[in-house]
Formats: C-alpha cells, sequence, structure tokens
C-alpha cells in the first residue's frame, strides 16, 4: 500500500509543480490555493508512505514521479518541446524508477 500511497504523493507533487506555473507568482487566489493544497497533499500522503519505505527510495521515486509528470503535462498542457533528447531523458527516469521499486526490500 505504501507504493500506491507514494505514487499518488507524486501525482499531487505533478500538480502542485504545474499549479505554480497558473498561480502567475501567488497573484492568482483560486489557482494558489489549489497548489498550495496540492503541495500539503504530497508532502503528507510522502511522510505516510516513508513510515515503511526506505527513505532515499521514497524521496527519489516521489521526485521521479514529479519529474516525470511536470514534463509531460508540461508538454501537453504548455506547449513545451517534446524533442528527442527530452523523451530520452524521461525514460531514464522512468528507468530509475522501476530499478528502485525493483531494488526495494519493502
Amino acid at each position: 500500500m505504501a507504493w500506491v500511497i507514494l505514487v499518488i504523493a507524486g501525482l499531487f507533487e505533478t500538480g502542485w509543480a504545474i499549479g505554480l506555473k497558473y498561480t502567475e507568482g501567488f497573484t492568482r487566489l483560486w489557482p494558489t490555493i489549489w497548489t498550495i493544497l496540492a503541495m500539503i497533499v504530497s508532502l503528507w500522503l510522502l511522510g505516510i508512505a516513508m513510515k515503511s519505505l526506505p527513505v532515499g527510495t521514497a524521496y527519489s521515486i516521489w521526485v521521479g514521479v514529479g519529474a516525470v509528470g511536470t514534463v509531460i503535462l508540461g508538454i501537453v498542457l504548455l506547449g513545451e518541446p517534446a524533442n528527442a533528447g527530452r523523451l530520452i531523458s524521461i525514460s531514464f527516469i522512468i528507468a530509475g524508477i522501476i530499478g528502485l521499486k525493483l531494488a526495494s526490500p519493502a
């Protein structure tokens, strides 16, 4: 269950990272509120997952899921480039996430 919680925490990290763009420097009320809520939920879920997962593994996967999700949403929502170098780099991050999961004792 900790792994599912960890991935959900990473998805909320993606939400707040993208949300930062929409806050326009925290000048827009509702995007700011949703971004702050996503930050709180993300960190709360990460803390729950860390009760039973090694800190290095949990944090790395949380960041990795957030990074991959943020790049994908940046491409889809914000028109960021989807060139081969970026996509290959994202695939390396995904491989790292999978590797940490397979090598984890928990």
